[in-house]
């Protein structure tokens, strides 16, 4: 909000303006209506510890986040970049695997990868579109320059908080709101709708959106983004597949489904071509989706671009299938796989983040400035053990903006989750999900991890 002498970023002034001028108490009522309004909604997360689950109200913040229009132009151009090469990149390595054999990634880091699907080579999905919901992480530097985290390219949660976090905003601060033209994010679920309808070569096709079931932890979001779109929200034990098609069981008998919005893992999703004992999936889905007659958002072996370690290999794939420099840059990261890597990551763990390849959530990571002996010595091991299953990067300062802590304001740590549509075109939802530390000092983020969320405004031009 306030720049290194100071003085207030243009940007934030009218927002300060008006929050200052309302008295103390009037600051927590607004906060504790928005508490309120999340809880009749019932938006919440579940959080598991061994064998059990604890139901959780996600965290939010009514101090916005507010990204002028000259950043975000940076940040969607640089978006829509990167997914452009992303897609290229994995039609490319389930077909001709152009970029492996110019050795520009190493082989045996695609094949090694979890994410990799042997069951998708020659696969070729409808429009050639692979990931068509995306959330990428960004982060702000102290050079004030956006850099991305992390690209989920899989089921990418949390937009379901975006749209509910924009509506209690609206209604928190309505006059400021206005005043700065704040861009719509509510379309979103038609937009996901449109896009989804795109990938079908039916007239009018039908849609659902396949969850894993109640006890998932983005459950919530599932059936929001159903009833938001209104579709079909469904379970693996509600669809078949017979006489060539994917039928969903209703009350008036079998209907066909032409396109599905999964948010089951890949591994989960058809027993027959993947894991045997899925109870969550489809048998024989994934014969259909080969044959052309179902789409699947997003399409089965897309995790592959997720592995953190393929991450480190992006600016490359840009260079290569779009011959441009990056517009958003990666964190620097190093490959443990890589011994020169290795040996700096080993000799330095004490100054860097070290993650697990395909973890996530803020779990299987150390961050070394605040680890113990004992705890950078286990790390050590677990990477020499294994170091293709694990990257480092440098610990980075993220940006922070003010948050109400009881009736305190004071600066907590945040980073940012734009979504991403890519049919026709490539759409970047104006905003996305600021995700907040709220513990003092913490750099994690995730809602596992005691995060929370604030509404993300980018101001009319």
């Amino acid at each position: 909000m306030v720049d290194e002498l100071g003085h207030v970023r243009p940007h934030y002034s009218d927002f300060k303006a008006r929050f200052e001028s309302l008295p103390p108490t009037e600051i927590v009522r607004r906060k504790h209506s928005a508490d309120r309004s999340l809880m009749s909604s019932g938006i919440t997360f579940n959080v598991y510890k061994g064998d059990s689950r604890e139901e959780h109200i996600f965290p939010f913040d009514i101090i916005p986040r507010i990204i002028p229009p000259s950043d975000w132009g940076v940040i969607e151009k640089g978006l829509q970049q990167r997914i452009h090469a992303i897609n290229l990149f994995l039609d490319d390595i389930y077909n001709d695997q152009k970029i492996l054999k110019d050795k520009i990634i190493p082989r045996e880091l695609i094949e090694s990868s979890p994410g990799f699907l042997k069951q998708c080579m020659g696969l070729h999905p409808p429009k050639d579109v692979w990931i068509h919901i995306t959330g990428t992480d960004l982060i702000r530097h102290s050079d004030g320059k956006y850099y991305v985290l992390e690209d989920n390219l899989r089921c990418p949660s949390g937009v379901s908080y975006v749209l509910t976090n924009r509506e209690i905003m609206k209604r928190t601060f309505p006059e400021v709101f206005e005043k700065l033209s704040v861009r719509l994010v509510s379309d979103y679920p038609l937009r996901l709708r449109s896009m989804l309808r795109e990938m079908s070569d039916e007239d009018w096709p039908n849609i659902a959106v396949l969850t894993p079931g109640i006890f998932n932890s983005a459950y919530f979001e599932h059936s929001f983004l159903a009833q938001q779109m209104g579709v079909e929200l469904v379970e693996g034990r509600d669809l078949i597949v017979l006489d060539g098609r994917v039928k969903m069981k209703t009350t008036r008998g079998l209907r066909n489904v032409d396109v599905i919005y999964r948010r089951i893992d890949d591994n989960f999703l058809d027993p027959k071509a993947f894991r045997e004992d899925s109870m969550l999936g489809v048998p024989g889905l994934f014969e259909v989706y080969k044959k052309g007659k179902v789409v699947l958002a997003n399409a089965p072996g897309t995790g592959v671009a997720d592995d953190k370690i393929i991450y480190a290999y992006v600016p490359q794939m840009i260079r290569y299938y779009l011959g441009e420099d990056s517009i958003l840059e990666n964190v620097k990261t190093y490959v443990c796989e890589d011994k020169k890597d290795l040996q700096y990551v080993l000799d330095n763990m004490a100054q860097l983040v070290v993650k697990e390849a395909n973890n996530a959530g803020g779990y299987g990571m150390l961050i070394g400035s605040t680890a113990s002996q004992a705890e950078i010595e286990d790390f050590k091991n677990r990477v020499q053990s294994n170091p293709r299953n694990y990257l480092a990067q440098p610990i980075i300062s993220l940006s922070r903006v003010p948050t109400l802590t009881g009736e305190n304001v004071e600066g907590r740590h945040v980073d940012l989750r734009p979504f991403i549509l890519y049919g026709k075109d490539i759409y970047v939802m104006p905003g996305g999900l600021t995700r907040v530390a709220l513990k003092k000092g913490s750099l994690v983020v995730n809602s596992s991890q005691g995060g929370g969320s604030k509404d993300t405004w980018v101001p009319g031009d």
